[in-house]
C-alpha cells in the first residue's frame, strides 16, 4: 500500500465519528485539505493525518511510523496546550512541507462555503483567527492568533 492510501486509512480511522463545527463528518475537511495538496504524496500524507495526533493522540505511534519527514511536518502541524502561538507559527514556517499543508488548511477552514454553515459569531470569530494565521505564516506576524 502506498504512503498516501496508508495515511487516508489512518485519518479515516482516527476521525471516525468526528463532526466539525458544522455537524459535517470531520473527514471531510481532511479530505479538501489532501485534495489541495495532491500533486506531491508527501504533502498528500501530510494533509491525511494533520489533524490526528490533535485530536486523538493515541495514534501518535502509528504517525511515527510514517518516517521522520511525515511525521515531523504532522508534529510541527499539531497544536499543543498551553504552547505559544508564535513557536506553533514558526514551526510551521520552517519546514516547507508543513507550511503548505497548513495553508491549504487554512484555505479549506476559512472559506465562506464553509464559514456560511456556522452561526454570525463563530464565522467572524473564525474570519479573524485564520486572517491573522495567514499573516503569521506569510508576512511573520502578528503572533497573537488565539481564538
Amino acid at each position: 500500500m502506498d504512503v498516501v492510501s496508508k495515511a487516508r486509512d489512518l485519518a479515516y480511522r482516527a476521525h471516525a465519528g468526528q463532526v466539525d463545527k458544522a455537524g459535517r463528518p470531520y473527514i471531510e475537511h481532511v479530505a479538501r485539505v489532501a485534495a489541495a495538496v495532491s500533486d506531491d504524496p508527501v504533502a498528500e500524507a501530510v494533509a491525511w493525518l494533520h489533524d490526528v495526533i490533535e485530536d486523538h493522540p493515541e495514534y501518535s505511534a502509528d504517525v511515527a511510523a510514517f518516517g521522520n519527514r511525515i511525521s515531523y511536518a504532522v508534529r510541527d502541524l499539531t497544536r499543543i496546550d498551553g504552547e505559544d502561538p508564535l513557536f506553533y507559527y514558526l514551526a510551521v514556517k520552517r519546514n516547507p512541507l508543513s507550511l503548505r499543508v497548513k495553508l491549504a488548511d487554512i484555505a479549506d477552514n476559512s472559506s465562506e462555503e464553509r464559514l456560511q454553515l456556522l452561526g454570525a459569531v463563530t464565522a467572524s470569530r473564525l474570519r479573524h483567527k485564520y486572517a491573522k494565521a495567514l499573516q503569521a505564516l506569510t508576512y511573520g506576524g502578528p503572533w497573537d492568533v488565539g481564538g
